[in-house]
């Protein structure tokens, strides 16, 4: 059965950097175009980035530019990058899989002064 395990979120002030990261358990990351959402205190659960699995990435307009998403296919991981982080980033961050639509159970980002 494949899991996705988010970590490294947590509070951190307004033009901090925080890195998450998602890892896989189950099968190989190689298989997966892997997304990472975000929801935010009643808000929906938006998009914020994806890799392909040819390395590729594509981004949400509101984080372009600030947040960098890669992947390590040897240690089953995924990581985001986050910096010039902003109030209106806060939100609870989600990886999810293509194909299989497997999500993590998230980790909570708080950018706050």
């Amino acid at each position: 059965q494949v899991q996705l395990v988010e970590s490294g979120g947590g509070l951190v002030q307004p033009g901090g950097s925080l890195r998450l990261s998602c890892a896989v358990s189950g099968s190989s990351l190689w298989n997966y175009v892997i997304d990472w959402f975000r929801q935010g205190p009643g808000n929906r659960r938006d998009f914020v980035a994806r890799i392909h699995t040819s390395g590729s990435p594509n981004y949400a307009d509101s984080v372009k530019g600030r947040f960098t998403i890669s992947r390590d296919n040897a240690k089953n991981t995924v990581y985001l990058q986050m910096d010039s982080l902003k109030p209106d980033d806060t939100a609870v961050y989600y990886c999810h899989t293509i194909p299989g639509n497997y999500w993590g159970k998230g980790t909570l980002v708080t950018v706050s002064s």
